[in-house]
């Protein structure tokens, strides 16, 4: 239903930019040889390495099980399901005939070699910001890459939506090219992390809510949005905490995605601590330290022992007794294995969406990965019980209201995931 409406409330302001811009269509740009393995300087691969995995371009361009880098992974939207490209430097099916000149062109304003629009699912947005040496950088790393030859699915779309010069419209509406500018008053360490978080680590492209059109909306940048079926959190502006974040806590919780005061990375959030880990810690460091310039955190208000006690009451009690508390305990204060619910963001937020996601489908580190597993629920729980958990552990370890539309949320989630 918010497909059809979004597509008919935004569609003709579009369609008539887009008419308005395919006089100015781009043109392809020439194929040339792939270069050379041993043509690459070393250090820019090294650096374009560091950024792609800032960028978690291999999360986004590969698909579950299939060669890194060689696309097929499926990026849901609003409007359908758009798949990452191959990126390896494959000459029939990936980039590997593209020139820096094309590659350059396809972050900074979302044009592929061949003239086409690209989805903004792909965040040139973001990428517009990089400096040239890095976009060199990333380029580099690619085409160092081991070519596969892979094809990319069809974007599920509707058939509208698959005539690309509408997407000249949208980047008429939503869309500004430009650079990074440093600022001269910012710490060089807070400078950097801003580069990062607006930049290759594209943290807004979840992390700010969006318009009807799906553009980020500026003013309310890094204030909270959506990825995947899950919410992410405001990181920037008012937030309420259990423990205030430190440039300490929040760096550990980037590289290792968990921190004991606030919760566990999970969802889209889990291969962001997995690639930072594998960057210098200058990155999180970075990257935290320009986050907690622009947050305003506020602690909670303690936990009501009448109310907890009054909630052992409620039908999730002994569900959650049986499924959960042996690693995250009865007391307020959580348990020796799990995670202290009482300080968990998920539990404190204003939907259920991720506290939801969590019973369901728990969290499952990936070979080397860092943080807490845990298994999910979606085989054994039915839909009624999650909800009954889910509004139990929001009654037992938070001073917040009950969430609402919580049946919803369950249904919403259960359905995107194929949960009988």
């Amino acid at each position: 239903m918010i497909r059809t409406v979004l597509i008919l409330l935004g569609l003709p302001v579009v369609a008539g930019l887009a008419f308005l811009a395919y006089a100015l269509s781009p043109t392809a740009i020439e194929p040339v040889p792939r270069p050379a393995p041993t043509s690459l300087s070393s250090l820019a691969v090294e650096r374009g390495a560091r950024l792609a995995r800032i960028g978690n371009c291999q999360t986004c361009h590969t698909a579950a099980g299939g060669p890194s880098y060689a696309g097929g992974y499926g990026v849901e939207t609003p409007f359908g399901t758009i798949y990452g490209t191959n990126i390896t430097p494959d000459e029939e099916t990936g980039i590997g005939h593209w020139s820096l000149a094309a590659f350059e062109r396809a972050m900074r304003e979302g044009i592929g070699a061949r003239g086409e629009h690209l989805y903004p699912a792909f965040p040139y947005d973001h990428f517009t910001k990089l400096s040239d040496g890095d976009i060199a950088a990333l380029y580099a790393f690619l085409m160092s890459r081991e070519p596969v030859r892979r094809e990319t699915p069809e974007n599920d779309l509707p058939a509208l939506l698959r005539f690309r010069p509408l997407l000249a419209g949208w980047k008429l509406l939503a869309f500004s090219d430009g650079r990074f500018v440093p600022d001269a008053a910012l710490d060089p360490a807070v400078d950097y992390g801003r580069y990062l978080v607006e930049g290759a680590a594209h943290c807004g492209a979840c992390h700010t809510p969006r318009n009807l059109i799906q553009a980020e909306i500026a003013s309310k940048a890094l204030e909270g949005g959506q990825s995947g079926g899950w919410s992410a959190p405001a990181i920037a502006g008012a937030i309420s905490v259990s423990a205030p974040w430190t440039a300490e806590t929040l760096t550990t919780y980037l590289r290792d995605g968990y921190a004991r005061d606030h919760g566990a990375g999970a969802g889209p959030m889990q291969p962001v601590g997995f690639n930072l880990a594998r960057t210098p810690e200058e990155d999180a460091q970075a990257i935290a330290a320009y986050l907690l310039s622009v947050m305003d955190q506020s602690v909670r208000p303690a936990l009501d022992p009448a109310r907890a006690a009054q909630a052992e009451a409620l039908p999730g009690a002994p569900l959650f007794a049986g499924a959960c508390a042996r690693c995250h305990g009865g007391s307020a204060a959580g348990a020796s294995q799990g995670l202290p619910l009482a300080q968990s963001g998920t539990v404190h937020a204003e939907t259920p969406r991720n506290l939801v996601n969590f019973i369901l489908h728990g969290r499952q580190p990936a070979r080397g990965d860092t943080g807490p597993a845990m298994p999910g629920f979606a085989g054994v729980l039915t839909r009624a019980q999650v909800a009954e958990i889910a509004a139990y552990v929001r009654a037992r370890y938070s001073a917040e209201p009950p969430f609402s539309k919580l049946g919803e949320s369950v249904d919403e989630i259960a359905d995107r995931a194929g949960v009988p």
